[in-house]
């Protein structure tokens, strides 16, 4: 019977191809498929498509080639099986999806009448770049708390989403109403589980290392180090606490990606059309 690393690694790469396909047959509907709508929603529809792209092939190279970063842990030994590599790619990979989810929220308040959440869909990407930047200094000093840091920017991110999305529930046509309750649980359900597991997991890895003592690189030789150091490792024990995480985040993540290239543009009522208080009958 295979161990519990080989059925992992084998489900990592199952899941890599399964999306990749699942892109291209995305990539070749959006290609062919005609659009029943104005150009600019046809060419934010195929902006989507690529940066899509940018995640699920990214996300399938980090499937294939699964990296621990702070202890510079890798499965394949390659060179381009490092934490250098493998950070590179994910800062672009997730900077693309979150790209996506400002697109999709900037066109979603169009006219909506809440200025308050279109503000908010334009912080989505800057608060991203931080939270890269937080994910390469835990990567070079090998200290948790970037870690968490970041972890908690994406929660936070999650929850602007879910709050700019129900902040529009009044204007939303009622047939789509289904469609955004949707989004709204699924960005709340990412939150809940980065405040409620990811955080604490790197909060408490990091207290553990303050608590032994550990010492941490300077930036400067943090760079040499991720760059030359780097242990295969094919053990369970090794890998376990990142199963769960890497999982969901190389599918259902990926599969998030890849919907908001097919999701519909959502249907605003227009401002008149909302409810209006009663005038006042004078006496």
């Amino acid at each position: 019977m295979a161990d519990p690393l080989t059925l992992w690694r084998t489900a990592l790469a199952a899941l890599a191809l399964f999306n990749i396909a699942v892109w291209c047959w995305s990539a070749r509907r959006v290609q062919r498929a005609g659009l029943p709508c104005d150009a600019r929603w046809q060419g934010l529809r195929r902006l989507q498509l690529w940066l899509s792209a940018g995640y699920v092939f990214g996300c399938a190279f980090r499937s294939v080639v699964p990296v621990y970063d702070i202890p510079r842990l890798a499965m394949v030994d390659a060179p381009w099986s490092s934490a250098l590599v493998g950070r590179s790619v994910a800062t672009v990979a997730e900077l693309c999806f979150a790209a996506q989810w400002a697109l999709m929220l900037k066109d979603t308040t169009r006219g909506g009448g809440r200025p308050l959440a279109r503000l908010a869909a334009l912080q989505i990407v800057p608060l991203i770049l931080v939270a890269e930047l937080c994910s390469w200094y835990s990567v070079l000093s090998t200290s948790n708390l970037g870690h968490t840091i970041e972890e908690s920017l994406w929660g936070l991110c999650a929850t602007l989403v879910a709050l700019c999305l129900l902040a529009l529930w009044p204007r939303v046509v009622p047939q789509q109403r289904p469609l955004l309750a949707l989004w709204v649980l699924g960005a709340a359900a990412y939150a809940l589980y980065m405040f409620a597991v990811d955080v604490p997991m790197y909060w408490q890895r990091w207290l553990a290392d303050e608590a032994a003592g550990r010492g941490y690189l300077t930036l400067s030789a943090g760079v040499a180090d991720v760059a030359g150091r780097v242990h295969v490792s094919t053990r369970w024990a090794d890998w376990k606490t990142e199963v769960v995480w890497m999982t969901l985040y190389f599918s259902v993540g990926v599969w998030a990606s890849i919907g908001l290239v097919h999701a519909p543009r959502l249907q605003l009522l227009p401002l008149a059309s909302r409810p209006r208080p009663s005038p006042k009958i004078a006496a």
